[in-house]
């Protein structure tokens, strides 16, 4: 349920997706220039898939990239796409080492903490897990929802699998019996578009939504810590104020205890600032941009790595000075990771078309009560009308009688 174009950082590898390509480079200032590219239109795909049950061709798919993550020590990168495949590579040095089918289109991934496997979640609701250390074996079943699931992140001791999805819930379940529900975080009022354990403070979780609203947990006990509402931190001259928007991308930079949102429709970045000891989150700044912004990603050396629609600067570098977030002047680093950028243009470029999806997971609403008292007024008015207009009750059989009197007197 992202946009095609992503970040994703893990020291100081960085991957660019778009489309169905991507480019692994280093952000080291020593590093010789050396990068990886993959596209997965050139992957293998099993023949067995490209016909239906009834015999006939059935879609494959456009091979874009809808989902990536780094394992925690960056060893390994894994990504799911549009044709129902997950990709696993070795990073030191860079080489795929499987393509294997998923049963649905993924919407998230995550390694655990051991990096022994790697959860999938898909639109139909499901988790599955895939062994790293097997890289061709298959998936494994491990949990299930109602609803289409967004997100899904683990504890670092892989004890619980959390997971976010469409009918505004967050599960907590038990890594070895997922089964066993520890605890729901319930409080959303539509679908939760992303979850994130807080690095440093693993009992703590943060939810964003398409109510417009980030909430803090403390997830173990389903105990809400903190909400802000994003909406009424919009300048009441922006355009877009009055509308619903979702954050697309939560980052937490452990260095400065901060977080920062990236919503799908705004081009705008919260920053928050995190108080682990009085769980709350403080609000500190809204970065504006002239252009769209598809990703943000933290490195913990240098700071906020921001990846946007200009082919002169498509990836921008933030830090806070003097209270204050500010574009880092051109460096080095910068100018070679940009460099590389333009000359790759081409998968980025399609990016900006691509609808982040979010748009179509809002809840319907219906309101037919309106309606219906209207037609209940009207039903009493006439009626009114009608009693107004008639004589009273008995009125008419008096006169009758009074008329049956009178020819009597007469004969």
């Amino acid at each position: 349920m992202a946009s095609s174009a992503g970040l994703a950082l893990c020291g100081q590898a960085l991957v660019v997706r778009g489309g169905s390509r991507f480019l692994a480079i280093s952000t080291a200032t020593s590093d010789d220039g050396s990068l990886f590219t993959y596209d997965c239109s050139a992957a293998e795909k099993k023949v067995q898939e490209n016909k239906g049950e009834d015999g006939q061709p059935v879609d494959q798919g456009s091979d874009t990239i809808l989902a990536s993550t780094f394992s925690k020590s960056g060893s390994y990168f894994a990504l799911t796409d549009d044709s129902k495949r997950l990709i696993l590579f070795r990073t030191k040095p860079w080489q795929c080492l499987s393509v294997r089918s998923v049963v649905r289109r993924c919407t998230a991934l995550t390694f655990t903490t051991s990096e022994e496997r790697v959860l999938v979640a898909d639109k139909s609701g499901d988790v599955y897990s895939f062994s790293v250390l097997e890289p061709l074996g298959g998936g494994r079943l491990e949990l299930g929802h109602l609803s289409m699931l967004l997100d899904v992140a683990l504890s670092p001791d892989d004890r619980f699998v959390l997971t976010a999805d469409r009918d505004e819930k967050i599960r907590v379940s038990w890594a070895a019996a997922p089964h066993c529900i520890e605890s729901f975080c319930l409080g959303h009022t539509e679908f939760v578009s992303r979850i994130l354990v807080v690095p440093g403070h693993p009992e703590l979780l943060l939810s964003s939504s398409g109510d417009c609203t980030l909430r803090l947990w403390e997830y173990r006990s389903g105990r809400q810590l903190h909400c802000c509402d994003l909406a009424s931190l919009q300048e009441p001259t922006e355009p877009q104020g009055h509308k619903r928007f979702a954050v697309s991308r939560i980052a937490f930079w452990v260095q400065e205890s901060c977080v920062v949102l990236l919503c799908d429709c705004l081009p705008v970045v919260f920053v928050f600032q995190l108080s682990a000891y009085r769980r709350q989150l403080e609000f500190r700044q809204q970065l504006r941009f002239p252009h769209r912004v598809w990703d943000v990603a933290f490195e913990e050396e240098r700071g906020l790595w921001v990846l946007q629609d200009c082919r002169e600067v498509p990836l921008e570098l933030w830090r806070p000075a003097d209270g204050q977030w500010q574009p880092v002047p051109d460096s080095t680093v910068s100018q070679r990771l940009c460099s590389h950028l333009r000359g790759s243009w081409a998968m980025l470029e399609g990016s900006a078309t691509v609808d982040d999806g979010f748009r179509g997971l809002y809840k319907a609403t219906f309101d037919n009560v309106s309606s219906y008292l209207k037609r209940k007024e009207e039903r009493l008015q006439q009626r009114e009308r009608k009693r107004r207009q008639s004589p009273p009750p008995g009125a008419q059989g008096q006169n009758k009688k009074m008329q049956a009197g009178r020819m009597a007197l007469g004969c």
